[in-house]
């Protein structure tokens, strides 16, 4: 199992994911044309009356599929104080089999069929994904109803799993970049659960042990068909799929009502925390400004990811002077990635010299206010909105990949037809909202500074 958290450090990945498609999925029945498109495959949709919604997308990979079953429930979700880190923690669990199909068995059973099975968690999702021959379908469709239905684990299981997402915590926390992205949040945020990570506050995290009641209790409150979206993306049949899954997932039962997540206030002033690494590193800058959640309507949204590009790229001009001509930092980069809720904009620059974190700073926050100022030319914006486009498009080449982009939508709406939405959002960017969201969101009171320097 792998952690998928979106942050700064994922700038390269961030953007093709942010990019979408130029016309909308097309349904069941619909043929219309879809050359030219930047997701051209044949969308098609179903949903089951206990809420379960089912995408099939037509790609073109003879004889593979890609079977993603997509929990729209995430750190975000964990509302209840001392419970934080438990949707990457039941990831694990979900790995532990069932009376038909203990975990030996289903294990063999993904290797009887030569299929890659794996499952990552970020803020708003987790995701269980397979990748195998087209004739393996009935059999992934079978295995993967009965582990969503059916779950078992004991005990010994459940202890077992809780040391190990100890230990993958100790891991991570010997970077430095964990760390800081650990403070950044917490400072960031007073009441959203955004404020912990995806892995938790270590105090849960130890505590997991204790907590086998509680999670039989998420199980049954997030695991159930209309908190689930299942996605097959390849060589696959979409009539044959729809019967195959209404056969096995028909008779789950839908959910009943859900915490709500608590809405986050209004920073009103900057907080700043220094950090001193126990050993040896390259002195480290890491930013956050509050901005708006992920939304098909709100311009500002893919204005902010302009406004990554022209900061960060390499190209921009103050790439170019930290890193090429004065040559002070190693590597800069920022983006606001997409959230269901309110979350940051994140600049993180590893700094050459610790005299030099100042200066990086205060060249960070004059560079927003410049293009605050003065903007950007129209001929700059095209441009940048083309390069997001065409990087979106060099995301979909493998089944699997095209499964793994679009989940990120769904996640974040429910429905693939967002893609097609946030699209047109691009098309209605104009210098002066580029402006216009510099000067909005990157106020020093909306702010919060993490710094980081070696020790002795």
């Amino acid at each position: 199992m792998r952690i998928l958290v979106w942050s700064f450090i994922s700038v390269a990945l961030a953007l093709p994911l942010l990019a979408v498609v130029s016309r909308p999925a097309r349904a069941e029945g619909d043929n219309a044309e879809t050359a030219g498109q930047a997701f051209p495959f044949p969308v098609h949709e179903k949903t089951l009356a206990n809420g379960l919604r089912v995408y099939v997308v037509s790609y073109d990979s003879p004889g593979l599929v890609a079977y993603y079953s997509i929990v729209r429930t995430g750190s975000r979700n964990e509302v209840e104080a001392g419970k934080s880190g438990f949707a990457h923690f039941f990831e694990h669990m979900m790995f532990h089999g069932t009376d038909t199909y203990p975990q030996d068995k289903y294990n063999a059973a993904i290797k009887a069929m030569g299929a890659d099975s794996n499952a990552f968690t970020s803020d708003d999702l987790t995701v269980y994904h397979i990748l195998a021959g087209k004739a393996a379908l009935p059999k992934i469709v079978e295995i993967e109803a009965d582990r969503f239905q059916h779950l078992t684990y004991k005990e010994p299981e459940f202890q077992k799993e809780a040391r190990a997402v100890l230990g993958e915590y100790n891991k991570n926390a010997s970077n430095p970049i964990e760390k800081m992205t650990e403070v950044l949040y917490d400072n960031a945020f007073t009441t959203h659960t955004y404020k912990h990570t995806t892995m938790g506050f270590v105090k849960d995290i130890e505590n997991f042990p204790h907590e086998l009641a509680y999670s039989r209790q998420f199980f049954d409150r997030y695991y159930r068909p209309d908190n689930v979206v299942i996605m097959v993306v390849g060589d696959a049949d979409p009539a044959t799929v729809f019967k195959q899954v209404e056969e096995r997932y028909g008779s789950w039962k839908a959910g009943g009502p859900r915490p709500a997540v608590p809405k986050e206030p209004t920073q009103t002033k900057e907080t700043v925390a220094n950090l001193t690494w126990k050993g040896p590193t390259l002195p480290m800058l890491l930013m956050g400004w509050h901005v708006p959640a992920f939304s098909t309507t709100n311009v500002d949204v893919p204005t902010l990811d302009v406004l990554s590009e022209l900061m960060f790229a390499e190209r921009a001009p103050l790439y170019k002077k930290l890193v090429i001509t004065e040559q002070k930092v190693e590597s800069i980069s920022g983006s606001a990635d997409p959230h269901v809720d309110p979350n940051l904009f994140t600049v993180f620059a590893r700094i050459k010299k610790p005299d030099d974190m100042g200066y990086v700073q205060k060249s960070v926050t004059d560079e927003l206010a410049r293009i605050a100022k003065e903007g950007v030319d129209g001929k700059t914006l095209a441009e940048v909105v083309s390069h997001v486009k065409y990087a979106f498009a060099g995301q979909l080449s493998t089944a699997d990949k095209v499964a793994y982009t679009a989940s990120s939508f769904i996640a974040l709406t429910g429905n693939l037809a967002s893609i097609n939405q946030y699209f047109a959002l691009y098309d209605r960017v104009t210098p002066a909202d580029v402006k216009r969201v510099a000067a909005t969101y990157f106020a020093p009171t909306n702010r919060t500074v993490v710094t980081l320097k070696g020790g002795k």
